[in-house]
Formats: structure tokens, C-alpha cells, sequence
């Protein structure tokens, strides 16, 4: 068994993947700050508490973190009692937030330097799929760090992906979600032209069902039809963030991305309209606003 640090386990995603690890046997070090609530359940499990990140990394073999995004990632790793303050060589830290590319190669650069590895690690799937240990996991590493971080993924995940060397995994991570949110903000479009234009939009629904355009996240978008705006819960600011650092990957590389751009614009006026802090099927309540199409029973 190994000898874990956890930062994030408070969050929607972090608090399924630490209980897993402490069902499967690894012992567990969370950083705990004055909200015990959301980890109450780990603590009597036998996870230990300390103050900070640098009490995290002092005497695990592993540290997963699972925060926002790069500037979270940054200050957990480098910060003031962060976990390179307390790391001894050998240490992999594995980040499974969905952060920059930039920002994840210049971290893996920092950490070599005092014989720790940094891994990206980025998940996919929803916090019920955390909680029942059957996420997906994306990993960008070296063979070797792999092949011993492996089983251990695989406590909180169904589907553990090799996707090539250190960095791939967050590259990885910020496509599948572009063409994830391409598909959410389509739809959300989609009901406002087909409700202004008079079309019944569950026919629509029962006709994109049965052909190739059918999918989770459709699906997941459809139930805004019956007034649940809470299908896939994904924050909508989350979201948001996501497609800056992937058009932000694109304009580094080169590579016209006039979708990528729509995509993030829909995201940022829905957000601008009031509905950051609510799930992504909320696009739906934005076009509602932008047309004036009624397509949320209320």
C-alpha cells in the first residue's frame, strides 16, 4: 500500500477519488483547512489531517491534487508551504485538475529540479462516477512513472489511458473537453432556433436520438426540455476555463481556431448573462435570454 497525499479532497471530484484510495487500502494525508464537513467521512475512515500542502508531501510517496486549475496548481505546488516545500526526492505529484499545457511543462521543469516528477493526470467523467471509483484518467508520462503510479489510478478509475509522453494528458484533457462543449453549446443553440421556429423540440430529440448525432452529452442537454438544468454537472465557469486554455493552446501553436473561439465566446456571454455558477445546460437558459425562445418549462 502506499503512502498518499491528497490536495482537494473537499471537491466534487476529490472527495470520491480519496474515499476510494482509502477503501483499497493506501493511507491517506489531506490538508484540512476550518471546513471539516465535506471530509468528515474520510477523517473517520482514517485519513489524517495537517495544515498545509508542505505537511502533505512530507513522507508520501505520492501527492494527488485536484483543484481548479493552473493558478490553484501553482500556488499548491510552489506557494508558501507548498508541496515542493515539503517533497524529498522521489515524490511524483500528480495533477489531476485540467490545467495549461505551458503552465503544467514549466511545474514538471521545477520539480525535476529537486528529483521530483510532475505528472498530469486529468480526469474525465461526473462526481457520481468519482464516488462509485469508475472515473477515466488521462495520463502524460514516462513509462516508468506510469507503470508505478498505474494501480493506484485505478482505486478511483475504470479506464486508466496512457495518451503519451509528460504534458499529453492535459492537451488530451482540453480536447476532449472543446469538442464536449462544442456539442453542449450546439444543442443549446440548436432548441432556440427549433422553438422560435415553431418545431416540437422533443421530436427533435426523438429523431437526433436514433441517428449518429446521439450522445451522453446530447441527452444530458435534452433534459433541459423537462426543467433539469442539472444533467451534467460540470460548472459552467468551470467550462469556460477550459476553452481559454485550449484556444490559448491553439494561438501557441499556431492553429486557426475559429471554433474553439465560438465555443468559448457562447460560454463567456452565458456566464456574462448571470449563469457562471450554475451547471453547463444553463446555455439553454442563455438563449433563452439572447432570443427570446421559451424552452425550459418553468
Amino acid at each position: 500500500m502506499a503512502r498518499i497525499g491528497f490536495i482537494g479532497a473537499s471537491g466534487l471530484m476529490g472527495h470520491g477519488m480519496a474515499k476510494n484510495l482509502l477503501a483499497h487500502g493506501h493511507g491517506l494525508r489531506l490538508a484540512v483547512h476550518r471546513n471539516r464537513e465535506r471530509v468528515a467521512d474520510l477523517l473517520e475512515a482514517g485519513a489524517v489531517a495537517v495544515d498545509n500542502a508542505a505537511a502533505v508531501a512530507q513522507g508520501s510517496e505520492i501527492v494527488f491534487v485536484c483543484v481548479t486549475g493552473s493558478p490553484q496548481v501553482e500556488a499548491v505546488v510552489l506557494g508558501e508551504g507548498g508541496l515542493l516545500a515539503g517533497a524529498a526526492p522521489g515524490l511524483l505529484i500528480v495533477d489531476c485538475s485540467t490545467s495549461e499545457p505551458g503552465s503544467t511543462a514549466r511545474l514538471r521543469e521545477r520539480c525535476a529540479a529537486d528529483g521530483v516528477a510532475f505528472i498530469d493526470a486529468p480526469l474525465a467523467r461526473t462526481p457520481a462516477e468519482a464516488e462509485a471509483g469508475r472515473l477515466n484518467v488521462m495520463v502524460g508520462a514516462e513509462p516508468a512513472a506510469f507503470a508505478r503510479l498505474e494501480p493506484v489510478l485505478r482505486c478511483f478509475a475504470e479506464n486508466v489511458f496512457h495518451v503519451g509522453v509528460p504534458g499529453a494528458g492535459h492537451t488530451v484533457k482540453l480536447l476532449n473537453n472543446f469538442i464536449g462543449q462544442a456539442i453542449c453549446t450546439a444543442t443549446a443553440e440548436a432548441f432556440a432556433v427549433g422553438q422560435r421556429s415553431g418545431v416540437d423540440l422533443k421530436k427533435l430529440v426523438e429523431l437526433l436520438s436514433a441517428g449518429p448525432v446521439n450522445s451522453g452529452l446530447f441527452q444530458a442537454m435534452a433534459k433541459s426540455l423537462t426543467g433539469d438544468l442539472a444533467g451534467i454537472r460540470f460548472g459552467l465557469d468551470n467550462a469556460r476555463k477550459d476553452l481559454r486554455y485550449y484556444t490559448h493552446l491553439a494561438e501557441e501553436l499556431a492553429v486557426p481556431s475559429v471554433m474553439g473561439e465560438a465555443v468559448h465566446q457562447s460560454l463567456t456571454l452565458a456566464s456574462a448573462l448571470g449563469h457562471g455558477d450554475k451547471f453547463v445546460p444553463s446555455l439553454v437558459e442563455a438563449q433563452e435570454q439572447l432570443s427570446g425562445a421559451r424552452i425550459v418549462p418553468r
